[in-house]
């Protein structure tokens, strides 16, 4: 069946920024196969401190994740080019946060912000990333952050996300 070239455009693009949002999510929700499902497994990655494959990358990764107590990533301002029907590039921006709870009991971390320069394969009917450049703009530390005990933050729900199969994550 053809489809109209803009609508499959939509689509294909549609599916591009669905596998951005899995990455952030999957990675905060220490979620090993949704992130795998985010790359080929022949990827190319490249993120300074690791270059080689998606294959072995997601475990390093995975592991940095976990050795955090709270993390959290929020991608936006993505761009997609696409190729023709089965190559695109995407540029998007990325903060993120990690901290940990010292023996003190104060979280402290930092906040990262970079860019990700993705190039992506549709093989199939599935669009993944089949490279992966990403470039750190800046760090900085966070305050300590005094989470729950008294306080407007002690009354609101936290999550321990410090290992996989939390029982509120809902895969999607």
């Amino acid at each position: 069946m053809t489809r109209d070239p803009e609508l499959q455009a939509l689509l294909d693009e549609r599916a591009i920024t669905a596998v951005i949002a899995r990455y952030a999510r999957t990675l905060d929700w220490l979620d090993d196969a949704g992130q795998a499902s985010c790359y080929w497994p022949d990827a190319a990655i490249n993120y300074g401190f690791f270059s080689g494959t998606a294959a072995d990358f997601v475990p390093v990764v995975m592991n940095i994740e976990r050795s955090t107590g709270r993390r959290w990533h929020m991608l936006s301002g993505l761009q997609i080019k696409l190729h023709g029907a089965d190559r695109a590039s995407s540029e998007c921006y990325g903060i993120a946060t990690a901290t940990r709870e010292g023996a003190d009991g104060i979280h402290s971390g930092n906040v990262f912000g970079g860019r990700y320069l993705d190039e992506f394969e549709k093989r199939g009917d599935e669009w993944r990333i089949s490279r992966r450049d990403y470039i750190l703009d800046w760090s900085m530390p966070l305050p300590p952050q005094h989470i729950g005990g008294d306080g407007p933050a002690g009354a609101l729900p936290m999550l321990d996300l410090s290992a996989s199969g939390h029982p509120r994550y809902r895969p999607m």
